[in-house]
């Protein structure tokens, strides 16, 4: 598996950054680019990561996305490059 876009929208909290980089660095997910802002209190992030050295397969990724989202209450997802790609054409 090659890049995966990954966002990340909700209530700012200590720690979001921390503990979606912690899951990705624990499966070997390399982050190639990241940007985050908070605007009056809403978080939102984006990074582009690549899994090609990574084991983990994207359902059990998003799974584990799933369950940091829950526990911080926010929402994460996450797509192949070229499927977010393909949905962002203009």
């Amino acid at each position: 598996m090659g890049k995966v876009i990954i966002s990340v929208l909700g209530k700012d909290a200590v720690g979001i950054i921390a503990k979606v980089c912690t899951m990705l660095s624990e499966n070997n997910v390399n982050i190639n680019d990241i940007s985050q802002t908070i605007i009056q209190g809403y978080f939102n992030m984006m990074m582009i990561a690549d899994l090609s050295a990574s084991s983990i397969k994207l359902a059990d990724l998003q799974a584990n996305l799933d369950k940091i989202g829950e526990e911080m209450g926010v929402q994460i997802k996450c797509q192949r490059e070229e499927i977010f790609d393909k949905m962002h054409r203009i």
